[in-house]
């Protein structure tokens, strides 16, 4: 899965500068920087954090959303806050199928540009935080679904999102063991010549397949991971720097 995750604002705006529109980034950390989060050291998806997006609508100037997926369908914030956690990673293989994603993604893909993603490892009854971030120090470009959706009894327009995963590749086997979990999970990291597929227009079934074949493990020979400070707990530092630095744990060690 992928609940934790890492973007500062070089990483959320890696996509915009490679244009080198230098007014366009002004107007971006001038107007919308400051109604995210960022910069985001860890921040946990059931915070419902608020990031920058690059979607098909929008894919060369990013909008801000908020982690957790609000379908058009919900009825009020009543029925939102009852499932608003259920919707903050989409499994990439039922993503045409199931209620609360299959609108978004055939007409509301996005993507979201982080630093890395933490994860949890399960060991003799304790949990230990791994950051997993790519080797060549680049930003993770992950695969997103979005939505926009009113509130009836406000008016306020919500702009959501939710991070596509797939099955994990063998270092996330070894790290994303959760014993009450099937299988390990992995946000779907797209290669930067493959990202702006994921954003294409869907126009007939056989577009949907071109999308599908996107979904599957990032090469794990790409990837580097360590265990980091507490994510949770009475030991948890916040969002500051030092938190994904790397931490030994002794009884991890063999």
């Amino acid at each position: 899965m992928c609940y934790d995750i890492k973007a500062s604002l070089e990483a959320q705006l890696k996509r915009a500068r490679r244009d080198g529109d230098l007014n366009a980034i002004q107007e971006i950390e001038k107007k919308l920087v400051p109604l995210t989060d960022l910069p985001i050291f860890h921040a946990s998806g059931f915070s419902h954090p608020k990031l920058l997006i690059y979607t098909d609508a929008s894919p060369k100037i990013p909008i801000v959303a908020q982690w957790g997926l609000v379908p058009h369908w919900v009825k009020d914030s009543v029925q939102l806050k009852k499932f608003w956690n259920n919707t903050l990673n989409a499994r990439g293989e039922t993503i045409f199928e199931k209620p609360a994603f299959r609108q978004s993604a055939r007409g509301n893909r996005c993507l979201i540009y982080v630093d890395g993603f933490y994860e949890h490892h399960h060991y003799k009854g304790k949990t230990y935080p791994y950051y997993i971030h790519q080797k060549d120090a680049m930003p993770m470009i992950l695969a997103g679904l979005w939505s926009e959706w009113v509130d009836r009894a406000t008016g306020e327009l919500w702009t959501t999102f939710s991070i596509v995963t797939t099955e994990g590749n063998p270092l996330l086997a070894k790290i994303h063991n959760n014993p009450k979990l099937k299988g390990p999970r992995m946000p779907l990291i797209l290669p930067e010549d493959l990202a702006d597929k994921w954003l294409m227009d869907i126009e007939e079934e056989l577009d949907i397949q071109l999308i599908r074949e996107l979904i599957h493990s990032f090469p794990e020979e790409e990837l580097e991971a360590h265990t980091v400070h507490r994510l949770r707990g009475k030991d948890y530092m916040g969002n500051v720097a030092q938190i994904s630095e790397k931490v030994d744990y002794p009884e991890l060690v063999e």
